[in-house]
């Protein structure tokens, strides 16, 4: 895939070049990862275990909760190992599998965000049929089509980033492999490069932006069309922890690339840091703490296993 590159390894700068800074950062981001990965498996269990949460809401939440896992998963560790480490050397191909993993799976999320709202869209605005529109199968259809896209995409991203003559410096100025930052270093011209991925950011990021902007007008359309205060206000609970995550995501998202690539700064290393590390983490706590549903599952669960420690506890003393 890698074009008349020169170079056969990449020095990474990481989030700072202060020996004062790093360990203080290496304990916050790896507790941040920790937290990340407790947090995501955690809801994947309990929608696994909880029967109640057996419907199409809470299975796209799983995968987003999966792919979570997976962007924090490709840039994480090698950050925390570049905190500790005077070695921040990374050869180029496993620069460009982080890239290409870290785009498939960020346009998973902005596809699979999509799927979310689409969802809340047919549960309110076409309730009697929603069971036919978003049955088990067309689940699965959703999710396997949003898989192949995004591989599709994160190739022609790759390419698009990779493909390019490496003549010059090899210094990344970013904690992992992303498209500003090691395009800076392409000595070929790369405005061909970045009008396709331009076109394709664009494609995933506001085509999906779109379908979820068109399904929460119908949703409000029909909130407001409702007799009852009690009805409305249980219609904007489903969504309220769904509009966060978008927020969240999709406003970093257009932030870091859907700009000229002149407009880039070094803010654009802190939105990264949000995108990529923080905003997993935050995820979990926002479907946990605003959803009923889950908070009611969680509470379930947790009096299932004291009571099947007690009953433990019981026979044991008998024993």
């Amino acid at each position: 895939m890698a074009g008349n590159n020169t170079h056969t390894k990449f020095i990474l700068v990481g989030i700072t070049d202060s020996p004062c800074a790093q360990t203080p950062l290496f304990v916050f981001f790896l507790l941040i990862y920790m937290v990340t990965l407790v947090g995501n498996v955690g809801i994947i269990v309990l929608v696994w275990v909880s029967p109640s949460l057996h419907t199409p809401m809470y299975f796209f939440l799983t995968h987003f909760a999966f792919i979570d896992i997976c962007c924090s998963t490709v840039t994480s560790p090698r950050m925390l190992a570049g905190l500790l480490s005077e070695e921040k050397i990374i050869s180029f191909s496993a620069c460009m599998m982080q890239f290409l993993s870290f785009v498939f799976f960020a346009t998973i999320e902005c596809h699979v965000l999509a799927m979310m709202a689409y969802d809340r869209h047919v549960a309110i605005c076409h309730p009697l049929l929603y069971v036919t529109i978003i049955s088990s199968h067309v689940c699965w259809q959703l999710v396997a089509s949003s898989y192949l896209f995004a591989f599709l995409s994160a190739i022609i991203y790759t390419w698009c980033t990779f493909g390019g003559s490496f003549c010059g410096p090899n210094r990344i100025d970013h904690f992992f492999c992303d498209e500003v930052p090691v395009l800076k270093l392409v000595c070929s011209d790369t405005h061909t490069s970045e009008m396709v991925i331009f076109a394709f950011v664009t494609i995933n990021v506001v085509g999906t932006s779109v379908v979820i902007l068109l399904s929460y007008i119908s949703i409000l359309r029909t909130v407001l069309r409702m007799c009852s205060a009690q009805s409305r206000a249980r219609a904007f609970q489903t969504c309220i922890s769904h509009l966060t995550v978008v927020a969240l995501f999709f406003g970093s998202a257009f932030f870091m690339y859907l700009q000229p690539p002149s407009s880039h700064r070094s803010l654009d290393k802190v939105a990264s840091i949000f995108y990529a590390v923080v905003t997993p983490m935050l995820n979990p706590f926002i479907y946990s703490l605003r959803n009923k549903e889950v908070k009611g599952a969680l509470v379930k669960c947790g009096r299932r296993l004291f009571n099947h420690w007690q009953r433990k506890r019981v026979l044991s003393s008998r024993t």
